[in-house]
């Protein structure tokens, strides 16, 4: 039977709402947290600085990935390294290319050899995989984070593919694989079964954690049981 208890994986609750992120922080089975701009827009952040100080000050005691928001280079290294600064357990997002498709890596391999722990985010091909793998600096820690959601709404099986980046990154054993964007609570397994480090999982699929290892007969009746219950309440009658 399936259990939570066997997973390998880390699971990183990702989001941008401070009262989910202490809720998670309760949590143990937490061992980290991701945002980036668009969740805290969505959550309708309108100080950056000030809500990731409150993160940080929330959890000091594991990661938390916090991402830069330029679009020029020189710009991202500024925010870099003032994100950087303010906490130890920090890992400064940084995307794999800005808005018009120049790639980060010189960036990314300055940061890395200068002992800035990345993660490194947006990324969904092998190629680019790689270009990470060869910018990171082997003796500095660092995530590399593959949109695995993303791909397998393309129609592509994102099992296989992030095998392969798993292998990519065998030369650089301090940067660990992330399998971003989950659509579904089953990808939690399939990243463990590929041997994926870390996934990040927001509150809502955390939520149905009760449900590993349920029986299915019992999780059956339940189902039945609310579709009747619920067209009692409606009042439906033929």
């Amino acid at each position: 039977m399936v259990s939570a208890d066997s997973l390998g994986i880390k699971i990183f609750a990702d989001g941008a709402d401070l009262d989910g992120i202490l809720e998670m922080h309760a949590n143990p089975v937490i061992q980290g947290f991701t945002t980036n701009p668009t969740l805290m827009r969505q959550a309708g952040v309108d100080d950056y600085e000030k809500f990731a100080r409150e993160v940080l000050a929330a959890v000091p005691d594991r990661p938390v990935s916090l991402e830069v928001f330029a679009d020029e280079f020189d710009e991202m290294e500024r925010q870099a390294l003032k994100i950087a600064s303010w906490g130890d357990n920090v890992n400064v997002k940084i995307p794999i290319t800005n808005t018009r498709g120049e790639s980060a890596a010189d960036l990314i391999a300055k940061l890395s050899a200068e002992g800035v722990v990345l993660n490194v985010t947006a990324m969904m091909t092998l190629d680019q995989v790689r270009t990470v793998a060869n910018a990171l600096s082997p003796d500095t820690g660092a995530i590399v984070s593959v949109f695995a959601g993303r791909i397998a709404d393309t129609g592509v099986d994102p099992m296989p593919h992030m095998a392969e980046a798993l292998k990519i990154l065998e030369n650089r054993p301090k940067a660990e694989l992330l399998w971003a964007s989950p659509r579904e609570f089953l990808n939690i397994f399939q990243a463990d079964a590929v041997g994926c480090h870390i996934i990040t999982v927001t509150n809502n699929l955390l939520a149905k954690l009760s449900q590993v290892g349920k029986d299915l007969d019992e999780f059956s009746l339940e189902t039945v049981q609310m579709f009747f219950r619920d067209a009692s309440s409606a009042g439906y009658k033929l």
